[in-house]
């Protein structure tokens, strides 16, 4: 299949051993494009196929992206210290820089690496339309306690430069609310998609990959790769078939299990999580049931109602009884 054949294609080139794109998330973005697939009356399977693809891709750029962030605030800190020099030859003043956070290691290997410059270039990801963030972050870094520290430091080692973008991402980023609007800006300029719900999950991805760097890590050190095999590709593609083929049998399952609820009043995206949940448990004999079961509970918890998982529990537990019932029931786990 064609959007198969894509994803394995990105996992084949940026193959290393921990995966961008996990099994929950690809839970979640098929869910989210059969919600949008149903209410379009141009829908095709090609075109759930296409927009499942750019959903992946999407949050793949966004990983580069906040990789890159590290170049920009370095750049940024560089203009500072050049105004900062302009203003001391005006003023006849001193001026004695501390270069080590625009000299740092770690930044230069990130800059230089080969996979994120080709990656940052052929989709024109960039922080133009976010400059005032850039400065904010920085601001806020030369305020921080380990800046300052790092900065003072007698002596700085590599460990040393990794840590303090570490701290960075993971203290300075994370939940602050001028990036956050930086990027949800940049998912519209940009025309990407679930930046800012993404934007938490995919900051820890960068961290994971900052500790993977070492000092004598090359540009051709690899980055996390978007799959972490062919069959991670081939379950997102399949999943998706699956639950747009069975989509009537589905349905009529489901209605036949409301019992005194009305079927034209169950919200819409409840449907949508149980029959991709009872897509996966009548198509993947090798996934246990209660990973299954666990994994569309917490996405209603997410995405529904707030009470919506109780619902959607209940409605899967009594399917699955009457499935098992009737021999038609085959998983890695059986229902008590």
């Amino acid at each position: 299949m064609r959007i198969c054949n894509i994803f394995c294609n990105f996992a084949r080139f940026f193959r290393c051993r921990a995966p961008m794109i996990n099994r929950t998330m690809v839970r979640t973005r098929i869910v989210q494009t059969l919600f949008a697939y149903y209410q379009d009356p141009d829908k095709t399977l090609l075109s759930a196929r296409k927009e499942l693809n750019k959903s992946f891709a999407d949050t793949y750029d966004l990983y580069f992206t906040l990789l890159d962030f590290a170049n920009e605030l370095t750049a940024h800190a560089q203009r500072v210290l050049e105004e900062q020099k302009a203003r001391s030859r005006a003023t006849h003043t001193m001026f004695n820089p501390n270069r080590r956070f625009i000299e740092n290691r770690l930044a230069q290997q990130i800059f230089d690496n080969s996979a994120l410059r080709s990656r940052v270039q052929e989709q024109h990801l960039s922080w133009e339309s976010s400059l005032q963030a850039i400065s904010d972050v920085y601001k806020r870094l030369t305020e921080s306690d380990f800046y300052i520290q790092y900065m003072n430091a007698e002596s700085c080692t590599y460990e040393d430069d990794k840590r303090v973008w570490r701290q960075i991402y993971q203290y300075l980023l994370a939940d602050n609310e001028v990036f956050y609007d930086a990027l949800d800006e940049m998912e519209v300029v940009l025309d990407k998609s679930n930046w800012v719900t993404d934007a938490d999950i995919v900051l820890s991805y960068v961290i994971k990959t900052i500790k993977r760097f070492k000092e004598d890590s090359t540009p051709q050190t690899p980055l996390l790769e978007m799959f972490d095999n062919d069959e991670e590709a081939n379950f997102a593609s399949t999943l998706l078939l699956k639950a747009i083929e069975g989509h009537e049998e589905f349905e009529q399952l489901i209605n036949s299990h409301l019992k005194g609820w009305d079927a034209d009043r169950i919200a819409y995206m409840d449907r949508i999580i149980l029959e991709t949940a009872l897509a996966e448990i009548m198509s993947f004999e090798d996934i246990a049931l209660t990973i299954s079961l666990n994994e569309y509970i917490e996405i209603a918890k997410e995405y529904s109602g707030d009470k919506s998982y109780m619902f959607i529990n209940g409605i899967l537990t009594e399917i699955l009884r009457d499935l098992k019932h009737q021999g038609k029931l085959f998983k890695a786990e059986t229902l008590k």
